[in-house]
């Protein structure tokens, strides 16, 4: 059986002539009798000084089990300790690779979170005039104008709101609201931008931790 599995050269029609004579009382074949007449790989025998019988494992343990019940007993006992300890081993490789994994996980998502929110903008950001709202709005949330953005993304296309996050994209709509309430009581662009940069930031911060915005993700 072992010699069909993994021997493709076998001679299974002088197996079957062996098959049908074995057990009878005049019939006897030698080792090197069987490699001759069926190719096989499994057993050798070599003469001379270091000349023996050899035989692949498999075939080895199987002659061992069925000389020595003993022997059997303890080839099984050394089978099952050694996936024991192939198994506690993978089982340790999968709790270290998990625990990776989460470490991985969470500062990836620190990373994203330290880039969501946005930044309080300088002196000099809130000393400019801003040709429009709407790079008023764009500095205030995600710290450079329109221009800036295109400048710096040449391959891109579509505008800076286009690769917005959905906290993004929530927070900007809050923060033109506001602005337009605060257009309305006559802030200056420089106030306006100031206290709509702190309401980005705080409502970033918010919807970054918010359980229910991952859901919606």
């Amino acid at each position: 059986m072992w010699e069909t599995v993994y021997n493709p050269a076998f001679n299974y029609g002088e197996f079957a002539i062996i098959k049908s004579q074995a057990g009878l009382n005049n019939y006897k074949l030698s080792v090197k009798e069987w490699v001759e007449k069926t190719n096989a790989i499994g057993l050798k025998a070599t003469a001379g000084r270091y000349g023996g019988t050899y035989a692949h494992p498999d075939i080895a343990f199987e002659f061992g089990m069925w000389i020595s019940p003993q022997f059997k007993i303890y080839l099984i006992k050394e089978f099952q300790r050694l996936k024991n300890d192939e198994s506690n081993r993978l089982q340790l490789e999968w709790n270290l690779q998990r625990t990776i994994s989460k470490i991985n996980y969470q500062i990836h998502t620190d990373a994203i979170k330290e880039n969501l929110v946005p930044q309080a903008i300088t002196k000099q950001q809130a000393g400019y005039v801003y040709a429009n709202e709407a790079d008023l709005l764009n500095v205030a949330l995600f710290g450079i104008t329109a221009k800036e953005w295109r400048d710096v993304n040449p391959g891109k296309t579509g505008n800076i709101r286009d690769y917005a996050t959905l906290e993004q994209l929530v927070v900007l709509s809050n923060i033109e609201s506001i602005n337009a309430l605060l257009i309305k009581h006559g802030l200056s662009q420089q106030e306006r931008l100031t206290q709509l940069n702190q309401v980005a930031i705080t409502q970033m911060r918010s919807l970054v931790e918010n359980k229910a915005m991952k859901k919606l993700k």
